[in-house]
C-alpha cells in the first residue's frame, strides 16, 4: 500500500501539516484532474507534484525554465533519497539517450527538463513510452504572452498532452494575473482544469518604496542596519559589479551574480550566500529562482522592474521563513524618464517590424516570393549599422520576427569583446607615445567607455571603428596587440547570430498576420511598466493592498507597517518632543547631518526627519552651506 501524502510530508521533508491549498490541490492531482495552482513566493508549489510524484507507480515529468532551479531541486530530493534527474544543456545525445533509458526501465521519480528539451524527437519518444503519473509546468506565467517572461518554447509544453493523454496536468505559478492565468489554461489545453489560488498577501515582508537621491548611501544603510542576509535587484551586470564593490569597501560582504560569471563562480557564490559567508548577493533579476533560502531579511530593488509581477516575484523571496522581512524599492525622479526609456522607447510597433522585415531580406537578397532555407551567419553590429538602426530596437523586434515563425535564431548574439585596463596609467602613455598608430583608437576607447581599469567592460568594436574611422578589424587587431604587449586584459568571443528564413518572402503580408498581436503585446508591456509607476506614485493606498489588488485579491486591512501606513499614523506630540530635545542637545555640541543624526539617536528614520522638519518650521534651526543643522 502507497503511503499517504501527509505520511510523505512527514518522512521526506519534516513538517506536520500542509500549508494553503497544498493538500486539496495534491488530492486533486492524485485523482486525475488538471490543476492550475497559483501559489506565492515561498508558498510551497514544488511539493504539490512532488509529492503525488512519490504516491503513486510510475515517473513526474517537471518541466521548468532555468538550469539553477532544476539543478537545486534535484539536488534536494537526491539528498532526502528520492530518485529524480535532470535534463540540462552541455549533455550529449548518447549520455541523454541514456538517462531517459533509467528513466524509462529504472526506479526514478522524477524526470527534470526544459523546454527546449522537450522539443527534441528523442525526449518526446521516451515520454510516450515512460510509465508517467503526473505532468508538471513549473513558472507556468512563461507560457502566456501577455506574462512578464514570455518564454516561445513553453508553448511547446502542450506535446506533453499528446504524449500522455490520460495524464493529469498540473500548472503552477507565483505571478499569474487574470489574464495569464486564462492563457496558461488554453495554452495547456487544461480548459476544465481546478483552479486553486492562495491569498498572495505576505504579512511579515513590510514594503517600502523610498525616494532617495543618493541611492548607494540609502543602501548602504539599510545593508549596516538589517540583521540577517539579503538580496539587491540592479538591471545591468556592470551595475551588480559595481555595487557589491561599494559596499565591500564599506565593510559589507557582499558579491555580484550575472549570467557573465561562469558556471563554477555561480556554485562557489551561491553556496558562499546559502551558508551567510557572503551576506548580500548584488545580482541580475533571474537571482533567486527555485533557491530555497528561508532567512532573506532584506530585498533591495535599486533599479526599477518592469512591472508589478516581477517586483512581486522577487521581493517575495524575503521572509521565507516568516520572520519579519523587508522589501524596499529605491527610487528618484530621474528613475520613471529612465524606465520609460529602457522598457517603452525600445518596443517595436507594426510599422517597424514590417521595415525590419524588408531590411532583413534586401540584407541578404531574398527575392520576393522565395523561401531561402539557408543558414546565415548574421553580423548584427554590422547590419545595424547598414540601416543606421537601434541596436535595442532592433533586436527585440527580430526577437518578435522569431517568436511568430517568421525567421529562426540562433540563441547566440554578436562578438562578445571585454576589455580591461591592466597596465599603470604611466605605462599606458609611455605605450601610446611609443605606438601612435594604436593611440588614437586607445584614447576613443578610453573617452567612449568608463570604468574600464576597474572591471572587464563589453565594448562595441564596431562602434569604435566608426569613432575612429578606421575599419573594424583595425580595432581587433590593436585591442590584441595591445593585450600581447600587457596593457590590457582582452577577450573577444564570436557569438554573431545565425538567421534562417522560414516562410517565403512577402513582405507586409507576411508581418500582417499577426500585427494585431504585436500591437496588443507592445499595449499590455505599456500597461505593465504603467502600473509599476503607478504603483511607486501611489503614496495614499497600502502597498501591500494595491500588490494584492493588482492580482485581483481584494482585502480591505491595510497592512499597518509599509511606508504609506506609517506616514498616515499620527505620531504623539509627547514622543516628538522627546527627539526635538535630543536634537538639540546634540547640535549644542556641534553642528550635524540628518545622516549622523539618525546614526547617533535610536530612533526610527522618519520620526528623527518629523522633528527635525518641525524644528525647522518654528525657527529653532536651521540648515547651512554644507547641509548641516545648527541651532539658530
Amino acid at each position: 500500500m502507497n503511503p499517504t501524502p501527509i505520511q510523505l510530508l512527514n518522512e521526506f521533508w519534516g513538517y506536520p501539516d500542509f500549508r494553503g491549498s497544498q493538500e486539496r490541490i495534491i488530492d486533486s492531482v492524485l485523482n486525475g484532474k488538471d490543476v492550475l495552482a497559483l501559489l506565492p513566493t515561498g508558498g510551497g508549489k514544488s511539493l504539490c507534484y512532488q509529492i503525488p510524484a512519490l504516491s503513486k507507480e510510475g515517473i513526474c515529468i517537471v518541466v521548468s525554465p532555468l538550469v539553477a532551479l532544476i539543478k537545486d531541486q534535484v539536488s534536494q530530493l537526491k539528498d532526502k533519497g528520492i530518485m529524480a534527474v535532470a535534463l540540462t544543456g552541455g549533455i550529449g545525445f548518447e549520455e541523454t539517450s541514456n538517462l531517459l533509458d533509467n528513466c524509462l526501465y529504472g526506479s526514478y521519480k522524477l524526470l527534470y527538463l526544459s523546454p527546449e528539451r522537450l522539443q527534441q524527437e528523442l525526449v518526446q519518444d521516451r515520454i510516450s513510452q515512460m510509465n508517467v503519473n503526473l505532468l508538471a509546468i513549473d513558472e507556468a506565467h512563461c507560457i502566456s504572452q501577455w506574462g512578464t517572461d514570455f518564454r516561445p518554447a513553453y508553448l511547446e509544453c502542450s506535446i506533453l498532452r499528446k504524449l500522455q493523454p490520460e495524464v493529469p496536468i498540473i500548472a503552477l505559478s507565483a505571478t499569474a494575473t487574470k489574464r495569464v492565468a486564462q492563457d496558461i489554461i488554453e495554452n495547456l489545453g487544461i480548459v476544465e482544469a481546478l483552479e486553486f489560488k492562495d491569498s498572495f498577501s505576505r504579512n511579515n515582508i513590510v514594503y517600502s518604496v523610498l525616494q532617495e537621491e543618493d541611492k548607494r548611501y540609502r543602501l548602504k544603510e539599510l545593508c549596516f542596519n538589517s540583521a540577517g542576509s539579503g538580496i539587491i535587484y540592479v538591471r545591468s551586470r556592470r551595475a551588480a559589479e559595481e555595487l557589491a564593490s561599494f559596499l565591500s569597501k564599506n565593510g559589507i560582504t557582499a558579491n555580484y551574480f550575472h549570467g557573465g560569471i561562469t558556471t563554477k563562480e555561480k556554485e562557489q557564490r551561491l553556496k558562499q550566500w546559502l551558508q551567510n559567508t557572503t551576506r548580500y548577493m548584488v545580482a541580475t533579476n533571474a537571482f533567486g529562482m527555485g533557491i530555497d533560502k528561508p532567512d532573506v531579511a532584506l530585498v533591495v530593488h535599486y533599479d526599477t522592474p518592469d512591472s508589478l509581477e516581477n517586483y512581486f516575484q522577487e521581493s517575495g523571496r524575503a521572509g521565507r521563513d516568516g520572520n519579519p522581512a523587508e522589501a524596499i524599492l529605491l527610487t528618484n525622479p530621474a528613475d520613471e524618464a529612465r524606465v520609460k526609456r529602457q522598457f517603452l522607447s525600445v518596443l517595436p510597433d507594426v510599422a517597424f517590424i514590417k521595415m525590419l522585415y524588408n531590411k532583413l531580406n534586401n540584407y541578404f537578397q531574398i527575392p520576393y516570393g522565395v523561401q531561402d532555407e539557408n543558414a546565415y551567419q548574421f553580423h548584427f553590429n554590422s547590419f545595424c549599422d547598414t540601416y543606421s538602426l537601434n541596436a535595442i530596437l532592433t533586436y527585440n523586434g527580430l526577437r518578435i520576427l522569431d517568436q511568430n515563425s517568421v525567421i529562426a535564431l540562433s540563441q547566440n548574439f554578436s562578438r562578445r569583446t571585454t576589455v580591461r585596463f591592466k597596465a599603470s596609467k604611466n605605462d599606458i602613455f609611455t605605450y601610446l607615445e611609443a605606438n601612435p598608430k594604436s593611440a588614437s583608437i586607445l584614447q576613443v576607447l578610453l573617452r567612449t567607455y568608463g570604468g574600464v581599469f576597474e572591471h572587464d567592460t563589453k565594448i562595441n568594436t564596431l562602434l569604435l571603428a566608426k569613432k575612429s574611422n578606421v575599419p573594424e578589424e583595425v580595432v581587433l587587431s590593436v585591442l590584441e596587440k595591445s593585450n600581447i604587449h600587457g596593457i590590457v586584459d582582452y577577450t573577444s568571443e564570436n557569438r554573431d547570430m545565425e538567421l534562417t528564413f522560414i516562410v517565403p518572402r512577402e513582405d507586409e503580408r507576411t508581418i500582417n498576420v499577426f500585427a494585431n498581436k504585436i500591437t496588443a503585446i507592445n499595449q499590455n508591456k505599456i500597461a505593465n511598466v504603467t502600473a509599476m509607476l503607478a504603483y511607486i506614485n501611489n503614496t495614499s493606498d497600502c502597498r501591500n493592498l494595491q500588490l494584492l489588488r493588482y492580482f485581483g485579491e481584494i482585502k480591505k486591512e491595510p497592512c499597518g507597517t509599509c511606508d504609506v501606513c506609517r506616514n498616515r499614523t499620527n505620531i504623539p506630540s509627547s514622543k516628538v518632543s522627546i527627539i526635538e530635545q535630543e536634537i538639540l542637545i546634540l547640535l549644542q555640541q556641534n553642528s550635524l547631518t540628518s545622516r549622523k543624526m539618525i546614526r547617533l539617536l535610536s530612533y526610527e528614520e522618519d520620526l528623527i526627519l518629523t522633528s527635525l522638519q518641525y524644528l525647522l518650521e518654528d525657527g529653532t534651526i536651521k540648515i547651512n552651506n554644507k547641509n548641516e543643522y545648527s541651532l539658530n
